[in-house]
């Protein structure tokens, strides 16, 4: 039991040093950058050895956490930690996540950790073979996290590479105007000879400037429905038994609802979120995601998109294409909270190709969609389960067995 684990202090098992200025940083170097907030760019040198916990010391990153399994710089707004002995490093880090470190900050203006408070911070650990044995646990599931996470960076990369060439250059188009063979754009288009037939052959202009012959120009909000969610304070939940977590923009923004606010679960069915469900954040930081982290209120300031006519790429890609202009006027806005209205949307305009184009890409596109979707859930799980077994492993409430131990 955790009653077992000797008493010790983190100065007996980390050692603790500053970071330094950073020095130039490019995208093209090899070596990361961590800051409080984590990675800030790339450098040429390092400062910060392999397995080293990043601890953000200043301001609202106080006590934050990171973890390099490559050398690295970590600049002077945060804390190098390393290993002392035979302990594990990665078990560490998991160590510091159950304690609180921001709860130990100094200062009553700008909060403030140094490595005095952080050595005299008690805590209880078992023998390096059993910290290695919970770290290997704890650190298969955020494995396949990352996993998960890189996966879905390459599917949409795809995604987008494939809309962008074919819905807003019209490659194929190009292609087949300039006279290149059809074998020749297949092979360096990605198309195949059937799926290349339903493209036209030249442009023809328009408002929104030249399209493929045949297409149609419509605005976002003909090409989808934009709900603007409810002011659910006005809705709070009859009990503590059923309720929706509300999805405001700051849950929109790191991806779950984790200490949301409550609702009532009797809201009308278009104002619940559900996974899979496009949202897009009209007011304050715009974005546009695809929600997948449950069953949640659809909040004020954003809109849940929505098509009967038209496949959840389109208008996603597309309001997603519209996006940087979106957030250069509601950067304009002389108020504190900058936003667009809904005449931006009629505004925005959009290429919009045959109805059997559309279903044959829709083939190609919505798998690479609906995979990202079914990751995003399962690392939902996994973080769930990893977020339950961690103050247990940690606290020795669960045992794991060590090989070798009588």
């Amino acid at each position: 039991m955790a009653g077992e684990w000797p008493p010790t202090t983190l100065a007996k098992v980390l050692s603790f040093s500053n970071g330094k200025s950073s020095p130039d940083r490019a995208d093209n170097l090899p070596f990361p950058v961590y800051g409080s907030n984590g990675i800030i760019g790339f450098a040429s040198e390092t400062n910060a050895e392999p397995n080293t916990i990043v601890i953000g010391r200043v301001g609202s990153y106080c006590g934050s956490l990171y973890f390099s399994k490559e050398k690295c710089w970590v600049t002077d707004n945060a804390i190098r930690a390393s290993a002392i002995d035979d302990n594990d490093a990665k078990f560490l880090l998991y160590l510091l996540q159950t304690l609180d470190l921001n709860h130990w900050r100094a200062g009553s203006g700008q909060p403030l950790l140094n490595q005095t408070i952080l050595g005299s911070i008690p805590t209880s650990i078992p023998k390096p073979d059993e910290q290695r044995a919970i770290a290997h646990i704890l650190g298969t599931l955020d494995d396949k996290i990352e996993l998960n996470r890189r996966t879905n960076e390459t599917l949409e990369a795809i995604a987008r590479a494939i809309f962008k060439s074919w819905f807003v250059d019209f490659d194929p188009v190009r292609a087949k105007a300039s006279g290149e063979a059809p074998k020749s754009i297949c092979r360096r288009l990605g198309l195949t000879p059937d799926l290349l037939a339903l493209f036209p052959d030249h442009l023809v202009d328009s408002e929104l400037g030249e399209i493929p012959e045949g297409w149609e120009v419509k605005p976002l909000d003909e090409i989808a429905d934009y709900l603007n969610g409810l002011a659910l304070q006005k809705f709070p939940p009859e009990n503590d038994s059923e309720w929706l977590p509300v999805i405001k923009i700051s849950q929109l923004k790191k991806g779950d609802s984790v200490g949301a606010d409550r609702a009532s679960h009797k809201l009308k069915p278009e104002y619940i979120v559900g996974d899979g469900d496009v949202l897009f954040s009209w007011s304050g930081s715009l974005e546009v995601d695809i929600w997948c982290s449950g069953k949640g209120a659809l909040n004020q300031h954003l809109f849940k998109v929505t098509s009967t006519n038209y496949p959840k790429w389109l208008y996603f890609y597309w309001t997603k294409y519209h996006l940087s202009n979106f957030q250069a006027i509601a950067a304009g806005k002389a108020v504190t909270m900058g936003h667009i209205q809904r005449k931006h949307l009629t505004e925005a305009l959009c290429a919009v190709p045959s109805k059997l184009l559309m279903e044959k890409v829709d083939g190609i596109i919505a798998p690479l969609l609906d995979k990202q979707i079914e990751d995003r859930k399962a690392s939902r799980t996994l973080g769930l389960v990893r977020d339950t077994l961690l103050p247990k492993l940690l606290s020795g409430e669960l045992r794991v067995p060590v090989a070798g131990a009588a």
